[in-house]
């Protein structure tokens, strides 16, 4: 046998100092049960990966389903606006408790913290990943069939922080139509596989706009690309959703939880 060197991951031999790989994972709260955890990520920002982080959370609680949302995004928080959450966040003897929206969405935001919503978010990138880690730790989510958590864009300090301490079980790529988005794409799809996490689906957001006159579907940003993307990643299933007015008002005034959310129906078969 040749001499150690105390990095188990590159040697074979089955000695007996070996030692398991160390794992990061987080002890949820004590009050806390949760069934699946799926994160929501984008390789770029603007894509609307909040609003379809809400739509699927919305999905599922109209399934009967016990639905929560960690809001990642420290500094660009809007979950609790599309929500119409106000209310800032309590504590209690068993934690932090997340608001809860007229369908019984527990949901967790910085903005739920701060004094003022307008206030910046000035922190360096331990910080921001030590308070996505709290939200996991310290928050009383209860009983929950399904945790969405809404990533921060880029395969950063925070995604890399949720992969490693949360037991996230899939995640959800939301990309748009165009040519660029491939390559982006793929730096998600490698960096969960990188972590043994399993890319679920695709949502190609603003994939056309329909034609309030005739009702014709307009590639604003060219043709979809989401089957060629899903079948290039081997993607179980896609979804292609329009560029919406009327959604993004509904976003605006808090009432994310009446849009229509059928057109996930082949992601949600997969969660």
């Amino acid at each position: 046998m040749s001499e150690c060197n105390n990095n188990c991951s590159s040697c074979s031999e089955n000695c007996s100092s070996r030692k398991a790989p160390q794992s990061f994972l987080a002890e949820c709260n004590q009050f806390s049960k949760i069934d699946k955890v799926i994160a929501v990520a984008s390789g770029k920002g603007g894509v609307g990966k909040s609003s379809i982080t809400s739509l699927l959370a919305v999905a599922m609680a109209k399934q009967g389903k016990k639905v929560g949302i960690l809001d990642a995004d420290i500094t660009g928080p809007s979950i609790p606006k599309a929500f119409g959450i106000k209310a800032k966040a309590e504590g209690s003897e068993m934690g932090i408790m997340p608001a809860v929206t007229k369908l019984g969405i527990k949901v967790m935001s910085l903005n739920m913290l701060l004094e003022n919503e307008m206030d910046p978010v000035v922190w360096r990138g331990p910080v921001i990943g030590g308070t996505v880690k709290q939200f996991w730790t310290d928050v009383c989510w209860g009983e929950l069939d399904y945790l969405f958590v809404d990533m921060p864009p880029g395969t950063g300090d925070v995604p890399l922080t949720v992969f490693q301490s949360l037991p996230v079980n899939g995640t959800i790529i939301v990309t748009t139509p165009q040519d660029l988005v491939a390559m982006i794409v793929g730096k998600s799809v490698n960096m969960a596989r990188k972590m043994n996490i399993p890319t679920l689906g695709i949502v190609e957001n603003m994939s056309y706009l329909i034609c309030p006159d005739c009702g014709k579907k307009i590639p604003v940003f060219g043709e979809s690309k989401a089957m060629e993307i899903a079948d290039a990643f081997y993607i179980p299933a896609y979804a292609s959703m329009p560029l919406d007015p009327n959604f993004v008002t509904m976003c605006d005034k808090g009432e994310v939880e009446d849009a229509d959310t059928s057109l996930l129906e082949n992601i949600i078969k997969v969660l």
